[in-house]
Order: C-alpha cells, then sequence, then structure tokens
C-alpha cells in the first residue's frame, strides 16, 4: 500500500495484478488487515487492478467482490482497472486523486 500525503490531504492506495487470480484471495486478507489499523481509519482507500490489458484479468466488479471491498465502510473506496503498459485508465485514476485535493 502506498501512502501519500501534501498538506493535510492523505490518500492510500493498493495495487494488485488483476490477472493473477491466485493471488487475490492473500491480497485481499492483507489489505483488509492494513485498514483495520487505526492510523488508516477513514483515510480515502483506491484500489487499482493492473493487467486490465491482458485477456485473463478480473473485471473492476470481479476484483470489488475478489476483494471483498463493499465491506469496507469506513472510508470512501474506489476501485480501478488500469494497465501501467498500456497506459489505460490513468487519466480517471489522476482525475480521482485530483478530486481528493479538494
Amino acid at each position: 500500500m502506498k501512502k501519500v500525503q501534501k498538506g493535510h490531504v492523505t490518500l492510500k492506495w493498493y495495487i494488485v495484478d488483476a490477472a493473477d487470480k491466485e493471488a487475490l484471495p492473500i491480497a485481499g486478507e492483507e489489505l483488509h488487515a492494513l485498514l483495520e489499523k487505526p492510523v488508516l481509519k477513514g483515510i480515502p482507500l483506491l484500489v487499482l487492478g493492473n493487467k486490465s490489458d491482458l485477456p485473463e484479468k478480473l473485471s473492476v466488479d470481479q476484483l470489488i467482490d475478489a476483494l471483498n471491498l463493499k465491506g469496507v465502510t469506513d472510508r470512501e473506496t474506489s476501485c480501478y482497472g488500469i494497465s501501467a503498459k498500456e497506459e489505460t485508465n490513468l487519466d480517471a485514476v489522476l482525475q480521482w486523486l485530483i478530486s481528493k485535493k479538494k
């Protein structure tokens, strides 16, 4: 999980391999364990499913289910499918980050 802080704005983002279905249960457990830390309480969470360019990748809805993101109710949570290789959806991620600055 990556922490970004500027002034009074703090964000967390968590990147998973959306094509590695076997690793997602562990990634979900680790994410939820991190979110239980008091220092992270209420901080917005951005989950990025990388490798959206691969045919075997999970959709965003499937990632939300696999990581049990609907169970995260104590903070704003967003999930995007991205491809770092193809630069897919990076503009949407940047817009999300910019919107949190306000």
